[in-house]
């Protein structure tokens, strides 16, 4: 066998590295102290000098042992702490805005995650990804190098504008800025378009992720009960003209996180009453790829003259390629380059938007997309069933996408039962980390794709 081939399952060179992890962890290896030489190592380890040498050089690049040239290798002089565990859960955190995303986004292999906004991996296009991933390995060198061009990559944002043009959007490519992510390109525009202190108007409930960042942004946040059909119109008049605030932010196709479809009538009025009061609008249309049918966008109705559109792949493609978009008038797209380019000196990676353009020119993509909408509306029939037998019912049925907005029974305090799942290694999303005014309460957020038996038994235990 060689040094090199793997022995009850592991490579040499990791055995190796594992072995030596070990002995630091333990203090069997102190800081400081002299490693064995490459050649007894290889003698006791029975491999070769140059396996012993390869391992040397990636636990170097860890951090973990040091070489000084002519001496040998040395034991880092600053150790991690003794009990090496992972991120747990946080069981006394307060359950605000940060509260879901923390917990998701820390959660190891064990946990399961319904609270989470977004698919499993077995859900996403990664054939069609790996062969992006290929192609990508025979770019020019300046992809693999390079910084990435003010705007982002023009292959991209030409395939967007034939994708809106479909939509009813007419946009060039001058008027299309590829951000690093979704919530960066929301990041860019409260950077653009507010001062502290400005009013920011959201619906109720609205992404947690909108609060969050404009808290950061230091902005006053305002917000409109959220209908069946859109914003409560009577009252985001009341709130525009009592308030006056510089932008509303919304989700207008199959609404995050109560799954609801803007209605025409409430898109005109919506429009309407933002050219009164000289709104700024922000759609946020992550979801939008997962309507069977395109609802009314405000972008296209507005011919982007006060609506903004933004939105990501993350969805639909990767959450692990970090690539946006904000479409908006070409005065404003100018602003905003400037602005990423003092705050990211540049667009995206160019390895990320190539990988999303490859993904997307795929002929696959298409089918990928069908068949997750198919896949979806069958699960979601299937969780709604299996929720109503523990008496946990949605608010509304959605017309796609992957949520559900649930109410729990006798009014159970979604936060309490959240924190009971937790201890069962379950994140679930309870409805007053989307609520602005907190009135949330009963209601719970679930992700379809996410749902399995344990879930739906953790979750009945939670309720008792």
């Amino acid at each position: 066998m060689s040094n090199r081939q793997t022995e009850n399952g592991a490579p040499r060179t990791e055995q190796i590295m594992t072995a030596i992890r070990r002995r630091v962890a333990n203090r069997a290896l102190t800081a400081g102290e002299k490693l064995p030489s490459i050649r007894k190592l290889a003698r006791d380890m029975h491999v070769s000098p140059s396996t012993v040498v390869d391992a040397y050089d990636r636990l170097a690049a860890e951090g973990l042992i040091r070489s000084r040239p002519g001496s040998g290798f040395y034991v880092a002089g600053h150790l991690p702490p003794a009990t090496l565990t992972e991120v747990e859960p946080q069981f006394d955190r307060a359950i605000d805005p940060f509260w879901v995303s923390r917990q998701s986004l820390d959660a190891g292999p064990e946990m399961l995650r319904p609270g989470c906004g977004w698919l499993p991996p077995d859900w996403m296009p990664n054939a069609a990804i790996r062969r992006a991933i290929r192609a990508l390995a025979r770019a020019d060198d300046s992809v693999l190098a390079d910084y990435g061009a003010t705007r982002g990559s023009l292959a991209l944002r030409r395939l967007l504008v034939r994708q809106f043009a479909a939509e009813g959007i007419e946009a060039g490519a001058d008027q299309i800025l590829l951000t690093t992510s979704g919530t960066r390109a929301i990041d860019l525009l409260c950077r653009f378009l507010l001062n502290p202190g400005d009013t920011v108007l959201v619906d109720d409930p609205c992404y947690f992720n909108f609060q969050a960042l404009l808290r950061v942004h230091r902005a006053r946040i305002v917000s409109v009960p959220y209908t069946q059909t859109g914003p409560d119109i009577a009252l985001f008049n009341e709130q525009l003209a009592t308030h006056r605030p510089r932008l509303y932010i919304t989700n207008a196709a199959l609404h995050n996180p109560t799954g609801a479809t803007l209605a025409p009538r409430t898109a005109h009025r919506i429009l309407t009453a933002a050219a009164a009061h000289d709104l700024i609008i922000v759609e946020d249309e992550i979801f939008a790829d997962f309507e069977p049918e395109p609802s009314p966008r405000l972008a296209s109705l507005d011919g982007l003259s006060r609506v903004i559109r933004i939105g990501s792949f993350s969805k639909t493609l990767s959450a692990s390629i970090r690539c946006g978009y904000i479409v908006a008038r070409p005065d404003w797209i100018e602003g905003l380059v400037d602005l990423q380019v003092a705050t990211n000196f540049g667009g995206p990676s160019p390895v990320a938007a190539e990988l999303v353009f490859g993904t997307l020119s795929d002929g696959s993509y298409r089918k990928h997309l069908t068949g997750l909408r198919s896949r979806l509306a069958k699960r979601r029939r299937e969780i709604v069933g299996q929720l109503e037998e523990i008496n946990v019912h949605p608010w509304t049925l959605p017309r796609g996408g992957f949520y559900l907005w649930c109410h729990l029974p006798d009014g159970r305090d979604a936060a309490e039962v959240a924190k009971a799942a937790l201890r069962e290694g379950v994140v679930l999303a309870p409805g007053n980390v989307f609520s602005v005014t907190q009135s949330a309460t009963d209601l719970m957020r679930f992700n379809v794709a996410q749902m399995n038996p344990r879930v739906l038994s953790v979750l009945e235990q939670s309720l008792r």
